[in-house]
């Protein structure tokens, strides 16, 4: 049997989570402003940020 993903756990692991391209840091945003360029890194100050993915990819 597979895991069970509860959506109160998955609500705070995915939600508005996104991880900087260049250094791999997590960042939680609103995506409006994610897409309006409003939102930079804390540790490299890039704007390039990506969705987090919700599964491990092999």
């Amino acid at each position: 049997m597979g895991k069970q993903k509860f959506p109160e756990a998955e609500k705070r692991l995915f939600l508005r989570v996104f991880v900087c391209m260049k250094c791999g840091a997590k960042i939680r945003a609103d995506f409006s402003k994610i897409r309006a360029g409003k939102v930079k890194c804390r540790k490299c100050k890039s704007k390039q940020l990506r969705a987090i993915h919700k599964e491990r990819k092999v």
